[in-house]
């Protein structure tokens, strides 16, 4: 992979090794330039003052033995070079300087890269490396964050983790992948308690995040920050090997597996690649698509989700769709028997973590955007976000004469009136409406690109001019017209609750103001997705429509809950924020679709302890929410999976353990397909997987 990595920066910034040769000559041309001038120097010295002989023979020797230093062949003499190569050697130069500033400007600008103003490309490369999971001391010793095969000189008990979060974790390893490190097999089970055994901590490095995220997030391990042997974040001893510390964490005990043969038949779907339709709506590499598609086939998946992304299929003008690339795709699912699960993508894609291209929201909106910033989210700084589309422009006719909701629906329709021979045929089983970032329904509270990092509560998202303007009305009709506000003390991105006036226990978040403005902000999110609901359920009549929340576990233990009140849900330790969303769904006949049923309450402990994060605690709220009112859930998994242990939380989840009404969960989509999950035991650990999900029988049950 680092091989890989070195030639790809290699050819984008125009090396080569003929140009470097002709760059080490002008160096060394220069040097022993510089080097003859500094012996005759000498040499003039000693003639003048400090010879011991001032006789014409004295100085005849002298000068015939400089004669023999810049001339003798085992002293370096300099070729000579002809004045046009020399400049073909500048212009080579100037050339890949001016790619390297592009590349660089590039990276800063849209990968949020944090690189200094004179970086070389050292730092590209290791920017890029730490993007794929690699970690990257200051002194350019490099190793993979969670692989026991590669570490620094002198480590060689502890494995290498990273800190993870469910948005900000890398992939974890396969077990595959650690075959060459120790002798036998390990079970998925065995590896992964083997991988928690120890977190390095690297020293800092100005790449990782920047110097406002180190000073504000003080409770993450492995940012570089000096640690003690009484820190109470881990548990576990630490011990320093060439200065290096590994803190030593008890393994995850291995878990008993339920049989769940004879279990409810739970359909299996999995998402595909974000970027196999590109921007011109053609379907990419069709048929290295096609041979995958096979593969998840015969693994009996039942299907496959795909995002149609608002800004392929509109991207030029207002209401002028082009569906193409779409129609090939579903003919292709079609095909192979498999159904369809489609997303209606009103977001950008991009900026986030595990976004690995690049789509815009439509180029129309984006000039109506520069013109008029505020149809897009915006915090108390100013900043704006353009992933998606203000709520306060819902009702507003700032889109060429259409409102948010008109846009969103004409989208949908044409969507339906395209497709209509796979919405009879029941290929298409469910559309899943986008209303937010992400597609979720949420605030864009904790955008990367801001600078957020887990475990930060984020940031309000109410300060462009419509959303202002809602809670100036709102605090006029309550008689409290000086509420029209957002909160001065609620902190940014990276605070943690008890550094803020406004989240600390018995905070201003639970005094008559602050309960005021969090109804408000939460009603603007269920108002919001209440319309487009409403729509949806009209446009795609008789077809099964879902919407999608994200699962904010951390700081779940905290009174205030302040990571979900930023999010939009009004969820403190005496509020339940989830009922008037259930209640939306309930009315439309929605599926809620939950993003969070795989994460395991210890990882989250041992990454980020001071995080009070309980996934479990919210995902017992949120689906007996769903359930108690009868609505169907179906869930993804918010990070890579390919682990047994990881497998086992969802289908323990996903059929919850002596249900007396025999709850589960409608389908489940597996996020994403990659050539990773291809590998043969990844894809082995994943077929047994689908097996136990559709209530089949097991052969290797670990009881």
């Amino acid at each position: 992979m680092r091989e890989s990595m070195a030639t790809d920066i290699q050819k984008l910034i125009g090396t080569s090794e003929e140009d470097d040769e002709d760059m080490d000559m002008d160096v060394k041309e220069e040097d022993e330039e510089n080097g003859g001038k500094h012996i005759a120097a000498q040499i003039m010295v000693g003639m003048d003052g400090g010879m011991t002989s001032n006789s014409s023979d004295n100085q005849f020797q002298h000068h015939q033995q400089f004669q023999e230093q810049v001339s003798s062949p085992g002293g370096g003499a300099r070729r000579s070079r002809p004045l046009e190569e020399k400049e073909r050697t500048k212009l080579r130069e100037r050339h890949r300087r001016a790619i390297t500033a592009r590349i660089l400007a590039g990276l800063r600008r849209h990968g949020n890269y944090n690189l200094r103003v004179r970086a070389d490309i050292n730092d590209v490369i290791a920017a890029l490396a730490r993007e794929a999971g690699w970690v990257v001391l200051p002194d350019g010793t490099t190793f993979p964050s969670r692989s026991q095969g590669s570490r620094p000189a002198g480590g060689t008990s502890a494995a290498v983790t990273s800190s993870s979060s469910h948005l900000v974790s890398q992939p974890t390893t396969p077990p595959g992948s650690i075959r060459g490190v120790s002798p036998g097999h390990q079970t998925p089970v065995e590896y992964n308690s083997c991988r928690m055994k120890g977190v390095f901590i690297p020293n800092p490095s100005p790449y990782d995040q920047s110097a406002s995220t180190q000073s504000q997030t003080p409770g993450m391990v492995g940012e570089g920050r000096e640690q003690t042997e009484s820190d109470p974040r881990v548990g576990g001893s630490m011990d320093t090997i060439n200065d290096k510390q590994i803190v030593a964490i008890p393994p995850i005990p291995k878990l008993t597996e339920r049989d769940f043969a004879g279990s409810p038949f739970i359909p299996v779907y999995v998402m595909l690649p974000l970027g196999a339709i590109n921007m011109k709506c053609e379907l990419v590499d069709p048929d290295g698509l096609l041979k995958q598609l096979k593969v998840l086939k015969s693994a009996n998946v039942d299907g496959v989700m795909v995002d149609c992304w608002w800004g392929i299929v509109e991207a030029h003008a207002p209401q002028e769709y082009n569906w193409n690339g779409y129609k090939r795709l579903f003919q292709m699912v079609h095909e192979l028997k498999l159904k369809l699960q489609v997303v209606m993508s009103f977001h950008e894609c991009g900026g986030n973590v595990g976004d690995d291209v690049c789509i815009p929201l439509p180029n129309w909106v984006a000039e109506i955007g520069r013109s008029n910033p505020d149809i897009f989210f915006t915090d108390r700084e100013g900043r704006r976000n353009p992933e998606c589309l203000s709520w306060g422009i819902d009702k507003e006719r700032v889109l060429r004469g259409r409102t948010a909701i008109e846009v969103y629906f004409d989208y949908m329709r044409s969507f339906r009136v395209e497709f209509d021979e796979f919405f009879e045929d029941g290929i298409i089983s469910m559309v899943e409406v986008g209303l937010g970032p992400c597609g979720e329904l949420r605030y864009p509270s904790c955008p990367v690109k801001h600078g957020w990092r887990y475990p930060g509560i984020g940031e309000f998202q109410c300060y462009d001019k419509y959303f202002l303007k809602s809670l100036k009305k709102t605090a006029e009709a309550r008689g409290h017209p000086f509420w029209a506000r957002g909160p001065d003390n609620a902190g940014s991105y990276n605070s943690q609750p008890h550094e803020t006036g406004f989240f600390c226990d018995g905070g201003d978040y639970d005094g008559y103001y602050g309960r005021f403005f969090l109804n408000w902000y939460a009603r603007i999110l269920v108002d919001h997705g209440d319309q487009v609901l409403s729509l949806a359920k009209l446009a795609f009549e008789g077809t099964q429509i879902a919407a999608k929340l994200l699962g904010i576990h951390w700081w779940y233990k905290t009174a205030s809950h302040a990571a979900e009140l930023t999010a939009g849900f009004y969820n403190p330790c005496n509020h339940d924020g989830y009922a008037a969303i259930v209640a939306i769904l309930k009315k439309h006949g929605a599926i809620l679709n939950f993003s969070c049923s795989e994460l395991w309450a210890v990882d989250q402990q041992v990454d980020f302890a001071e995080a009070h994060s309980d996934p479990e605690g919210l995902v017992w709220q949120v689906l007996n929410a769903a359930w108690d009112v009868g609505i169907p859930v179906a869930s993804e998994n918010a990070l890579p999976c390919y682990d047994r242990v990881m497998y086992n939380k969802i289908l323990d989840n996903a059929k919850p353990l002596n249900d007396p009404d025999g709850r589960h969960f409608l389908s489940f989509t597996y996020l994403r397909l990659s050539p990773l999950l291809m590998e043969r035991q990844t894809y082995m650990e994943f077929e047994r997987f689908v097996k136990r999900m559709h209530g089949e029988a097991v052969l290797d049950l670990q009881v």
